[in-house]
């Protein structure tokens, strides 16, 4: 079963019973471990928080920050907006990624985020920043699009895996 799949399944079974609550998914043959924060899941969807994804056995070595940053801009299309790179901070091994562009509503703009960190440690969440001010709000996924994001965001890490053992 992928890592996917796995994710699928128990987003079906899971109702949380109070608000901001956290799944945690550990997929060992891929060496991630998901974790779902959401307000709210139902049988078709999730209002979502936070999405983060961790490795469970280290990083392949390979691939640059600003590389990965990119293939994931050009990986993950099932957001309302699309990702591109921002900033990479060497110093700190962090790539930001963000929407473009953002969606303006009512005198603000709302955007995702995506940080990822030199050990591929990847957190997703969206944001709404108007009059000077940043806050994280909600956004909302079907179950099977939550599935393709978290599989896109650790698929690179995957493909250069596979590389290396063949």
């Amino acid at each position: 079963m992928t890592l996917d799949e796995m994710l699928q399944r128990k987003l079906a079974d899971w109702r949380p019973d109070s608000a901001c609550q956290t799944l945690e998914v550990e997929h060992t043959a891929s060496g991630w471990k998901v974790a779902v924060t959401a307000e709210r899941v139902d049988t078709l969807g999730c209002r979502l928080h936070e999405v983060t994804l961790r490795r469970t056995t280290p990083m392949p070595g390979d691939g640059s920050l600003a590389d990965q940053g990119n293939q994931i801009a050009a990986r993950v299309i099932g957001l309302l907006e699309p990702l591109r790179l921002i900033e990479v901070d060497t110093e700190h091994q962090l790539a930001q990624l963000r929407s473009a562009p953002p969606t303006r509503r009512h005198g603000s703009v709302q955007y995702y985020e995506v940080l990822r960190h030199g050990d591929g440690t990847t957190r997703l969440g969206r944001f709404e920043a108007g009059n000077g001010k940043r806050k994280a709000i909600g956004f909302t996924l079907t179950h099977e699009a939550l599935a393709k994001v978290v599989q896109d965001l650790a698929r690179q890490v995957l493909q250069r895996a596979i590389r290396e053992f063949f």
